[in-house]
């Protein structure tokens, strides 16, 4: 939105899962009198846009392309709804050949555009009181702190790492993780709160704003991304500017963005996952020299600057 604004157009945001039907769209972007739309995700947002009488574009989120291409059903309306859009965005080349090995008819309409971030850590933010909330000992100077930033949805996989995790917390208890983010299923969400309750050195953390969560960030030893499958993980990025290591499970999305041992560390199981922590707690210079390359990696491939270059010359081809 804030580049659409940027270019002198006005850009209203809807969450995709107010609306059931492709009839409740057209019927806001006729009282509205939308000229274009942009759908995120291809499946989620994009099977709202079917038959519209605006033209539209289409980002792919991710679990379009690597999970719901599973679904004989989604797969079939996901084809239709790229049929229909003028563009489509994948934020790696990866992607894009996902996508274009599903349906190769839109192969020439997909753009890859890596996503830009930004990141605004609140000058007021106060660490401790965040720490005394989730009942985290205070001693900063012991004190090694994991975050584990997803919304609480399976695909995420927030549970992996939990019982080893706990385990290395009872041999070293100044290791913490701390799971942050959006009950976005209820049920998991269920699951993860039991589970966490029985584990030792593992915390649910209540949702802070942005500004707060990149605050956190910058005071954690590591930001940690366990999911299944990824399209281009921001926290991972975001972690990268504030000059936080990042571990991540070894998956194409977060391959696509990390070297290992350069601009973070890959892992392959929960094990190795501890393996390669101690080795980073122990070694400050591989730290120092990873966190350095990593924010030069996102200055140069994830600018918000670029990307916003880029959706304003997409959108002109609504």
């Amino acid at each position: 939105r804030n580049h659409l604004h940027a270019a002198g157009h006005i850009c209203v945001l809807k969450d995709a899962f107010m609306y059931e039907s492709p009839t409740e769209i057209a019927n806001l972007a006729s009282a509205d009198k939308f000229d274009a739309a942009l759908a995120i995700h291809l499946y989620k947002g994009g099977r709202l846009l079917q038959g519209s009488r605006i033209p539209f574009g289409i980002i792919f989120g991710g679990t379009d392309v690597n999970e719901d291409t599973k679904c004989e059903e989604k797969h079939r309306v996901m084809g239709a709804v790229l049929g229909e859009a003028r563009f489509a965005v994948a934020f790696t080349v990866k992607m894009k050949e996902l996508a274009a090995a599903e349906w190769p008819d839109a192969r020439k309409k997909i753009h890859v555009q890596a996503q830009g971030i930004k990141t605004t850590p609140s000058e007021t933010f106060d660490w401790y009181r965040f720490l005394q909330n989730a009942d985290i000992p205070t001693d900063t100077g012991s004190l090694h702190m994991f975050l584990l930033i997803c919304g609480l949805r399976r695909v995420k996989d927030p549970l992996y790492l939990v019982d080893v995790f706990s385990d290395w917390h009872r041999r070293d208890p100044s290791v913490h993780l701390g799971i942050i983010g959006p009950a976005v299923d209820p049920l998991f969400t269920s699951e993860v709160k039991e589970k966490v309750k029985r584990a030792p050195g593992v915390h649910l953390l209540q949702e802070v704003p942005q500004d707060d969560l990149h605050a956190a960030m910058k005071r954690c030893f590591a930001v940690v991304n366990s999911s299944i499958s990824e399209g281009m993980s921001a926290a991972i990025l975001e972690a990268m500017d504030l000059d936080i290591p990042v571990l991540a499970r070894n998956i194409l999305g977060n391959a696509a963005i990390i070297k290992h041992k350069e601009t973070g560390l890959l892992f392959s199981d929960p094990q190795e996952f501890v393996v390669l922590s101690e080795s980073l707690m122990n070694d400050p210079i591989m730290e120092r020299e990873i966190v350095t390359r990593a924010k030069d990696y996102v200055k140069k491939h994830h600018s918000w600057e670029s990307e916003r270059k880029a959706y304003q010359n997409l959108v002109l081809r609504l």
